[in-house]
């Protein structure tokens, strides 16, 4: 990918707001969510969990905050011209990315769904300075990497996931079935036609006019 924000402009800026709140960008709904088991880490005395979380908070900027955009949406011009995403789904990404901002900004609603009372404020100075510090160290690290080209390099590849198997394995299948089916058939039709006359011999005294139907006064019955 690569330079899809020429063509999808607005699919890029949600998917920035979306991988801004995962990222835990202050005002979004990560930063309060993921401040929140943060402290309750820290508060519990799990030094050796808050310090694990801590890191795999900045591992998710890097690669969901900054990569998934940055390369997909900027970075290089791939050269491909994708229409905008359609109406349905700009209005479910914008539903998503504004319910992002609404927890960020005002998270009361959700505490109140709570089994006991919360009084927790994320907008502290002490969590903003520690989110801040995570954004800025894992953004400086990305840069660094980018621009010294250590950063890994793309692979032309392409990632299969479960809906392979109804996209693309199982159609074939279907229409493989189809094709042997219809060269067994046509292949069939001199066989068929040579049952249908050996069984039309063997049958032709039971018939309405063969001779056993008329000597027996059962008749046509037989």
């Amino acid at each position: 990918l690569g330079g899809l924000f020429r063509t999808m402009p607005w699919t890029a800026g949600f998917c920035i707001v979306g991988s801004a709140s995962i990222s835990a960008f202050p005002l979004l709904s990560g930063f309060v969510t993921k401040s929140m088991i943060l402290s309750a880490a820290l508060e519990d005395g799990r030094w050796v969990t808050y310090v694990l979380l801590l890191v795999a908070s900045a591992a998710v900027v890097d690669h969901s905050g900054i990569k998934v955009p940055f390369f997909a949406f900027f970075s290089h011009d791939s050269g491909k011209r994708p229409e905008e995403a359609p109406a349905n789904m700009l209005a479910a990404m914008g539903l998503a990315a504004a319910l992002c901002l609404a927890i960020g900004v005002y998270p009361q609603p959700l505490y109140d769904l709570l089994p006991h009372a919360v009084t927790y404020s994320a907008f502290t100075g002490s969590h903003l300075l520690t989110q801040l510090q995570l954004l800025l160290f894992a953004v400086a690290g990305f840069v660094f990497l980018y621009r010294r080209g250590w950063y890994p390099a793309e692979i032309r590849a392409v990632n299969l996931d479960s809906d392979w198997t109804y996209r693309w394995l199982l159609p074939r299948l279907w229409w493989s079935g189809v094709r042997v089916a219809t060269q067994v058939g046509e292949r069939s039709v001199p066989l068929r036609e040579q049952l249908e006359r050996g069984l039309a011999v063997v049958t032709r005294p039971v018939r309405l006019r063969g001779w056993l139907a008329a000597t027996w006064s059962t008749g046509a019955m037989v």
